[in-house]
C-alpha cells in the first residue's frame, strides 16, 4: 500500500524531500494574511470572472493581503461549488486553470478539497449506478433498518438516499444533502485519487490545501460517524506526505465543531498545519453586541497556544454562516438566544440542525457579518462603521493567521433576493458584486465599501510590519478589570517587540490603569493605529467606543 500511495502523490516527474520538514514557524508570518472569496464573487457579464477576481485584488488588495482562498472552482450541481461534479476541471463559467495559475503567482494559493462527498450527477456516481469498476465500491451505502440516531448531521433532511444500480436497490449516506454523496474511505481506491488530486492542485500553484468537512470522513453504523480514529489517520497521512513534498504545501482542516473536538486536529502536531478558530465568529459577534466581552477573554484565556508547526486561521465571516455549534459551553444559553434574536432584527436568518433524539437546534445564523453589526442589543446606534473595523481588528491581533470573507472586506449587505432567487438561506452572504458598481463605490470614499476597504487595508498593511503579531508570537490574555475592553498581550519570536492590543467592545468610552498594561517606564511607547506617543507612567488610559488601540514599544 506504501508503494501506491507514494505513486499516487508522486507521480513521475515529481520529486519529494529526503527529510521531512522539521516542525517550526518558517511555514507562515506576520506578513500573511488571506481573503475568502468565490471565483464568481465579482462579475460584469463579459470577462471570465477569474479575470476580474484577479484584476480586483490586484488593484485592491496589493499589498494588504497575502493569500486568497478561492472556494470550489469545480464544475458542480449544487450548494455552490460544494457538490463537485470533475474534481480535476475548473468551472468553465469562471475560467481555466491557467487563470487560477496567474492568480497563485502573486497571491499563496488555497484550493477546497471536498473529499467527503461527490456530486449525484458527477462521473463517479453514474458509475458506481451501472456498477462499473472501481466506482461501484465508491460510496458508503447504508440500511434503512440500521441503528443511525447517533449520527451528528449538520443538515436536517434524510440521512439515507435510495437509489437503483445495476447491482439493485442500494441506500447510500447523505451527511449533507441528496445530491452530495458521502464517498467510502474504507476502499484505499477512494484515497488514492484523493492524493492525485492534490498532486494535481499542487502541480497548478495551490500551496494550500482545504480539508473540507473532514470531520465526517469516515462513518460506522452505530457510531456518531464523525471525529472517527481514522479520520485522523487519514489526515495524519496526508500531513506525513506535505512535509516530505519539494512544494511548500499546507494542510488545512475545516471541523465546525465546538472546542475540544476542532483542537483534536492539529493530533499532536502531526496532523493539520492550521484549524479554523470556529468560536471567534460567535463570541466576537457577542461581544460586540452586548458591550461585553467576558465571554470572549474567558474563552481566550483557556485556548492553548497552537504546537509547534501548527496555527490558528483566524475569521469571523466566511462563506457560511455564523456557527452557533463552537459556541456551545462558551456562550450561555440565554446569550445565545439574544444573538440570534438581534440577528433576525436586521434581517438575518436562521439555519437548524438534526438531533439524534428528533428535534432540531439552531446550526449557523445566515447573514453578513457587516449587517450583524449593524445594531446591538440596544438597538440601532451610529457606530456601525466603528464597531464593525473593531470586530475585523480583534481578528487580526490574535494568535494565528488572519482571513477576510470578500463581504467583509466589501462591507456587503444581507442579499435577501439571493434568497429568493437561489431558495437557500447562506445565499444571504452569497451575493455577487457587478464589478463596474463595485469599483465605482469604491471610488467614492464616502461610501461604506471604501471606508471599510480603506481602514482594514490599512490596519493590515501596519500589522505585516510588526513582529508581535506572527501567527505563533507568545499571547496572553489581559485582565484589564473592565469587560468593555478586550485584550491581549503578544511578543515577537525574538522578544524584542511587545504589542498590547486593546479593543473597547462597547458604545461608552472607558478609561483603564495604565498599571494594569504594566508598560516598561524606560521604553518608549506608541499606539500603531493612530501614532499617538503613550505615556508609560500615565495613570490612566482611555479608549474611545469601539476604539482598538496596538500599544508597542518603539524598535
Amino acid at each position: 500500500m506504501s508503494s501506491l500511495v507514494i505513486d499516487a502523490f508522486w507521480p513521475d516527474g515529481t520529486r519529494k524531500r529526503q527529510r521531512g520538514r522539521i516542525r517550526g514557524n518558517s511555514l507562515w508570518s506576520q506578513k500573511d494574511s488571506m481573503l475568502i472569496t468565490y471565483g464568481n464573487s465579482i462579475i460584469d457579464g463579459a470577462h471570465k470572472p477569474l479575470d476580474l477576481l484577479s484584476d480586483f485584488l490586484s488593484t485592491y488588495l496589493d499589498g494588504a493581503l497575502s493569500s486568497v482562498h478561492i472556494l470550489p472552482f469545480f464544475p458542480y450541481t449544487s450548494d455552490d461549488g460544494f457538490a463537485v461534479s470533475d474534481f480535476r476541471a475548473v468551472n468553465p463559467q469562471l475560467g481555466d486553470w491557467a487563470d487560477i495559475n496567474r492568480i497563485s503567482e502573486h497571491f499563496n494559493l488555497m484550493s477546497d478539497l471536498v473529499l467527503n462527498h461527490v456530486s449525484s450527477q458527477g462521473q463517479w456516481f453514474n458509475a458506481y449506478l451501472q456498477g462499473q469498476a472501481p466506482y461501484d465500491k465508491f460510496f458508503f451505502e447504508a440500511s434503512p433498518d440500521d441503528d443511525l440516531r447517533d449520527v451528528v448531521r449538520p443538515r436536517t433532511t434524510p440521512l439515507l438516499r435510495e437509489v437503483e444500480t445495476s447491482n439493485g436497490t442500494r441506500h447510500v449516506w447523505c451527511t449533507f444533502s441528496h445530491d452530495q454523496i458521502d464517498l467510502d474511505f474504507r476502499n484505499p481506491e477512494v484515497l488514492l485519487e484523493f492524493l492525485r488530486i492534490i498532486r494535481l492542485h499542487v502541480d497548478n500553484g495551490v500551496q494550500i490545501i482545504r480539508l473540507d468537512a473532514v470531520a465526517f470522513l469516515w462513518k460506522e453504523v452505530g457510531s456518531p460517524s464523525i471525529h472517527l480514529p481514522q479520520t485522523h489517520a487519514i489526515i495524519r497521512l496526508m500531513r506525513l506526505l506535505c512535509d516530505y513534498a519539494d512544494e511548500k504545501i499546507i494542510l488545512l482542516t475545516e471541523t465546525n465543531v465546538p472546542k475540544a473536538e476542532n483542537l483534536s486536529y492539529f493530533g499532536t502536531g502531526d496532523e493539520a498545519h492550521a484549524i479554523y478558530n470556529f468560536p471567534l465568529p460567535p463570541l466576537i459577534l457577542h461581544a460586540l453586541m452586548s458591550g461585553d466581552g467576558q465571554y470572549l477573554r474567558r474563552w481566550q484565556r483557556g485556548m492553548p497556544p497552537a504546537p509547534m508547526g501548527c496555527a490558528y486561521l483566524n475569521f469571523t465571516a466566511s462563506h457560511d454562516g455564523i456557527g452557533m455549534r463552537p459556541a456551545e459551553g462558551v456562550l450561555p444559553e440565554e446569550e445565545k438566544q439574544k444573538v440570534i434574536e438581534t440577528v433576525k432584527d436586521i434581517g438575518g436568518l436562521v439555519s437548524m440542525r438534526a438531533l439524534p433524539d428528533g428535534g432540531e437546534s439552531p446550526y449557523e445564523l445566515n447573514t453578513t457579518f457587516y449587517d450583524a453589526l449593524s445594531r446591538t442589543f440596544d438597538g440601532k446606534d451610529t457606530h456601525h462603521h466603528e464597531r464593525f473595523i473593531c470586530s475585523q481588528t480583534i481578528v487580526m491581533s490574535l494568535e494565528g493567521i488572519p482571513a477576510f470573507y470578500i463581504h467583509a472586506m466589501l462591507a456587503t449587505a444581507n442579499d435577501h433576493e439571493g434568497v429568493v432567487h437561489r431558495g437557500m438561506n447562506r445565499a444571504i452572504n452569497r451575493h455577487r458584486w457587478d464589478y463596474p458598481s463595485l469599483r465605482e463605490l469604491l471610488s467614492d470614499p464616502s461610501t461604506p465599501q471604501a471606508r471599510v476597504m480603506h481602514d482594514l487595508s490599512a490596519r493590515l498593511k501596519i500589522r505585516k510590519k510588526q513582529g508581535a503579531f506572527h501567527p505563533n508570537a507568545t499571547q496572553f490574555t489581559v485582565n484589564l478589570g473592565d469587560d468593555r475592553v478586550f485584550g491581549v498581550w503578544r511578543q515577537s519570536l525574538d522578544r524584542h517587540q511587545s504589542i498590547f492590543a486593546l479593543h473597547n467592545v462597547s458604545k461608552d468610552p472607558v478609561t483603564i490603569p495604565a498599571a494594569a498594561l504594566n508598560l516598561i517606564e524606560d521604553q518608549a511607547w506608541i499606539d500603531l493605529l493612530t501614532g499617538t506617543e503613550i505615556d508609560a507612567t500615565a495613570a490612566d488610559i482611555t479608549i474611545a467606543p469601539y476604539q482598538c488601540m496596538w500599544i508597542s514599544n518603539r524598535l
